[in-house]
């Protein structure tokens, strides 16, 4: 089958008495229940004065009501969905920034901006029984076109760290295509259910959680934001057969794991998924032992509609240290001029393909960076691809750590410390340093009750890496600080570890 050309389209695959959205409490919504209530909401934010690629932001938790929403935005205007726990400072900027004329919050929610010439509607109701209102009376539906396919659907903000954050628009044709890609390289069917665990503003979720097992005819459950205390509740209560989720969300379910016993006798997953950051491979390891199922890795970006590249399901061969092979898109391998190199080059990883961005909302010198004459997006991350198409990430480039020309790359010093039976979870960052420019830093989590020292870390780094790869600080917390879809940001770490 060809993508779906337009969000409706995609929604038109499942079956209209197939389970389409789950909610906690045992609320099932059918696809003939959730085209209803996508139809009834994009109405009514037409009846407010909302068109084509006008921009509605969605401030609203996960569960199946954010879900209906996000389509309803995407129908009928551009959907803008943000992290409801902004704070107002944050919304205001991000409403500027984005153009927004609505904003979807629940009732009652506060740190909603109330800035001029943008209408704020509050979803009312529960499950998918759902209605717009504003000032407490229902909004009044309009008829209204059905979206073109290069109609914007979405609109979503980079994790900038060291600059502004830039605007991500993404047509219906980009969301169609990567569903599909996904879709088809998960081998999804009607018959699979996901565990909604990514938050829905975040393209992880929005992609690969929500639009590619819809695509597929398929059910996803949303029982509300994550919660490593009720994930195996949750496990049990829907019986997913797969579920998509970050790395540090997967080491936070391990870490409950081992209370579960009963839980995971009974689970049945196909297969489980990671993606948004790299993947240590004890956690791989880990939670296919404990789940009986393959680990799938996958390598994505907003920029791309998510996925790029993606380990094959078995029995296809999965390669060690490699994130797969493309999904849909070509992949290539940069040197500094533009130039592709051969196989075992490396350098910067770049991509085209009809998942990719147009590129980033009035930003020319953004673009003018990011892609080539050859139409090549250029990621920032680096990598190399070996004979077989393989993609091995090496690092991000802004993020490799230059100790006085040395180039060390965060992610193989994680590695080395997450061997550690004692530790739980360990990010490498860069340290500035007077002489050498940056100097290597590790901040460590410990297992609960487990007792390691610095220099116990630095004799392991010392046993696998070079001398200059060993972090000279390492720093034990209770908790390392993320971004608010839960990745890790090495960029400005030291900083906001409190570090000199």
């Amino acid at each position: 089958m060809p993508p779906a050309a337009t969000v409706p389209e995609l929604l038109a695959a499942g079956a209209p008495d197939a389970v389409a959205v789950q909610g906690a409490g045992g609320r099932d919504a059918t696809y003939a229940g959730l085209r209803a209530a996508v139809d009834a909401l994009a109405g009514q934010l037409r009846g407010a004065g909302i068109a084509a690629n006008d921009r509605v932001a969605l401030v609203l938790p996960n569960g199946p009501s954010m879900a209906a929403a996000f389509l309803a935005a995407a129908t009928a205007s551009t959907a803008a969905p943000l992290n409801p726990r902004y704070r107002e400072e944050e919304l205001t900027l991000s409403f500027e920034e984005l153009g927004v004329r609505v904003a979807v919050a629940t009732p009652g929610a506060e740190g909603i901006p109330a800035l001029p010439g943008i209408r704020r509607l509050d979803l009312q109701g529960d499950g998918l029984d759902l209605t717009l209102t504003e000032n407490g009376a229902p909004v009044a539906a309009a008829p209204g076109p059905p979206p073109s396919p290069d109609d914007v659907a979405l609109v979503l903000q980079t994790s900038g760290t060291t600059a502004r954050p830039k605007t991500v628009p993404l047509t219906h044709a980009n969301l169609g295509v990567s569903a599909a890609n996904i879709a088809e390289s998960l081998a999804l069917t009607a018959a699979d259910r996901c565990l909604m665990v990514m938050p829905l503003f975040h393209i992880h979720g929005l992609i690969a959680g929500l639009l590619a097992p819809l695509s597929a005819g398929g059910a996803v459950a949303c029982p509300g934001d994550f919660n490593a205390f009720r994930f195996f509740e949750w496990l049990d209560a829907f019986e997913p057969t797969w579920y998509t989720a970050v790395p540090t969300m997967h080491q936070l379910v391990l870490s409950r794991a081992s209370r579960h016993a009963d839980t995971l006798a009974r689970a049945n997953l196909r297969f489980v998924r990671s993606s948004s950051a790299p993947l240590p491979p004890v956690v791989l390891e880990r939670i296919e032992e404990t789940f009986g199922a393959p680990m799938i890795e996958a390598y994505g970006m907003t920029e791309a509609t998510h996925q790029m590249a993606a380990q094959p399901l078995p029995p296809g061969l999965r390669k060690p240290g490699s994130v797969g092979r493309a999904t849909g898109i070509e992949i290539a391998i940069l040197d500094p001029a533009g130039d592709p190199l051969p196989p075992g080059g490396r350098g910067e990883v770049s991509i085209r393909g009809a998942s990719v961005t147009a590129g980033y909302e009035a930003n020319p010198e953004a673009n003018a960076d990011a892609f080539t004459d050859a139409g090549w997006f250029r990621t920032g991350d680096e990598g190399e691809l070996d004979e077989d198409g393989y993609l091995f990430l090496t690092g991000r480039l802004k993020e490799l750590i230059n100790r006085g020309g040395e180039k060390v790359a965060p992610r193989e010093v994680e590695e080395v410390i997450l061997r550690h039976p004692a530790v739980r979870q360990a990010v490498c960052f860069a340290l500035p340093h007077a002489t050498l420019g940056e100097d290597v830093a590790a901040a460590v989590i410990r297992n609960e009750g487990a007792e390691l020292g610095e220099a116990a870390v630095r004799d392991l780094c010392g046993e696998y890496l070079a001398p200059f790869k060993v972090p000279r600080t390492v720093v034990f917390v209770d908790e390392i600080p993320v971004g608010p879809t839960g990745k890790l940001q090495r960029i400005g770490l030291a900083e906001r570890l409190g570090l000199p």
